[in-house]
């Protein structure tokens, strides 16, 4: 197993492993996207927040990344998590990895709240924030339409660093030091 930064050239593999769940209401998504679409994506999310690649027997299994929730500048501390697992490779603590990463990367970059949205009923995705300590904060009531259903979406949060009244600003995960993110690698891989 390895974990490492995405990069634009992952697309295609990132792809194999999205593709598993574009017909689900797992993701709101209808079509698959391009992998130059999806490329983009990636280079988009990596000018400021992390974006992970899951190998396992030198084969993408999962990737993981964060991004902004709203534009407004009040929301710079808080951020939005996606995990995703090729089917083979769930319920093996993988997503567990991902998340940690994640979520310890993100307090480098002085984030303090960490955000899960979940299309529900997802028992998994539901016992994964839950387990990682994230608490259910509200539902969404028949927030989307697919396949022929409306679904709920379930809010979930988790606190990364304490609240500040006057907080550091939030860094490009460049700008953080390097040493830091180390030691963050190290600690989930």
């Amino acid at each position: 197993m390895n974990i490492r930064f995405a990069n634009e050239q992952d697309a295609a593999g990132l792809l194999a492993v999205y593709g598993q769940y574009i017909d689900t209401s797992i993701t709101f998504e209808t079509e698959l996207p391009t992998a130059e679409a999806f490329a983009a994506r990636i280079r988009d999310i990596r000018q400021v927040y992390p974006y992970l690649a899951l190998e396992v027997g030198g084969r993408i299994a999962g990737y993981a990344y964060a991004h902004r929730i709203r534009e407004r500048a009040a929301y710079d501390w808080s951020a939005e998590l996606s995990v995703y697992l090729a089917r083979d490779y769930t319920g093996r603590g993988y997503g567990r990895r991902l998340y940690g990463l994640l979520m310890g990367l993100l307090a480098l970059q002085n984030v303090k709240t960490a955000i899960g949205c979940v299309t529900v009923p997802n028992p998994a995705s539901e016992a994964l924030h839950e387990a990682m300590g994230f608490a259910r904060i509200g539902v969404s009531p028949r927030a989307g339409y697919k396949n022929g259903a409306w679904h709920d979406v379930a809010w979930f949060e988790k606190a990364l660093g304490p609240y500040d009244t006057d907080p550091a600003p939030l860094l490009a995960l460049r700008d953080v030091d390097p040493a830091a993110v180390d030691r963050v690698l190290a600690s989930y891989i």
